[in-house]
């Protein structure tokens, strides 16, 4: 019965007792699902357009947040840094189309999988051998990114709320807000919905298939630069990094590979659920960094019952 107690009334009973406190672990959950959206928002892009689940995602985050650094470093103002760190993802996005996918037209969708497992080694070497393997902070100050706090007194007790996390939820939503205009309203973002809905009856149409990828991967470097400058600023940059990229995969799950509102809701669930369950069952039951797997047993629990995620679309085959 005391067990029982533990799991089902007890932690429920500490969420009423403490409102204020409640409402902090939700922050820090709403911030890290936004972060884990930005992620799964990369593969989810490229894989509607080119069927190519994108196991370098992740390194792009770091590729990203590096470059920026490194620029920096070498002299370059802050915000000048910025552009030109997108001509590096821009000029890389070329160079993934024409060396590498360009070549692997109609290849089995393994093939461009393993592809971007390629990619992935390739930025970690060229990424060491430029950047050095050690852990660099981002340059929060210089881009202008306040760095100070907001505190409340919400039911009579305290909440912070970091002024870097809110400039991050604040870029990310109007990040995602441009690129669903972008998507529905611009021609070549119809042409993306377009290729990825119907592959071959937008190539009919005269789409052009590299122009598309080209465009993709660079959303997915401009997606990758957003992030790396997010997750920098809360704990550094490293290549460690990448493995905090690859918390998008149940976010995915969760939300459907060809979802964009998916991988916007998925992350956000993803980030609240696994923060609650760290403070008010991981921690008291199990010892805590339950964070480090909760997000992928809960994704296999929804993919039981729904193998094509919350938001993906069922598919029928008639035989």
């Amino acid at each position: 019965m005391d067990f029982l107690h533990s799991i089902l009334i007890k932690p429920f009973v500490d969420m009423a007792a403490a409102p204020d406190f409640l409402l902090q672990v939700l922050w820090e959950g709403a911030v890290s699902g936004v972060l884990y959206s930005l992620i799964a928002l990369g593969f989810v892009l490229i894989f509607k357009s080119s069927r190519i689940f994108n196991f370098a995602q992740g390194i792009m985050v770091v590729f990203a947040a590096l470059t920026l650094i490194g620029f920096h470093a070498s002299g370059v103002p802050a915000l000048l840094a910025v552009p030109l760190t997108l001509v590096v993802m821009y000029v890389l996005a070329m160079s993934i189309e024409r060396l590498v996918l360009r070549p692997l037209v109609n290849q089995p969708d393994i093939i461009l999988f393993m592809a971007t497992i390629g990619i992935t080694l390739f930025l970690v070497g060229l990424g060491e051998i430029i950047f050095g393997g050690e852990n660099k902070r981002m340059i929060t100050e210089e881009l202008g990114i306040p760095t100070g706090s907001f505190a409340f007194e919400p039911f009579g007790g305290f909440l912070l709320l970091e002024q870097k996390d809110v400039t991050a939820v604040v870029g990310a939503v109007v990040l995602v807000v441009a690129l669903l205009v972008f998507l529905n309203k611009s021609k070549m973002g119809r042409a993306i919905r377009a290729l990825g809905d119907d592959h071959q009856a937008a190539l009919s149409v005269g789409i052009s298939l590299s122009t598309i990828w080209v465009l993709v991967w660079f959303i997915a470097g401009v997606v990758a630069l957003m992030t790396g400058i997010a997750w920098g600023a809360r704990a550094g940059v490293s290549f460690a990094l990448e493995v905090i990229a690859y918390k998008a995969l149940p976010v995915l799950m969760l939300g459907g590979l060809e979802s964009v509102s998916g991988a916007i809701i998925g992350g956000l669930a993803i980030g609240i659920l696994e923060k609650l369950f760290e403070i008010y069952w991981g921690q008291p039951l199990l010892g805590g960094n339950t964070e480090s797997w909760f997000a992928y047993v809960f994704a296999l629990m929804v993919l039981l019952f729904r193998p094509q995620g919350l938001f993906g679309e069922k598919i029928i085959e008639r035989v």
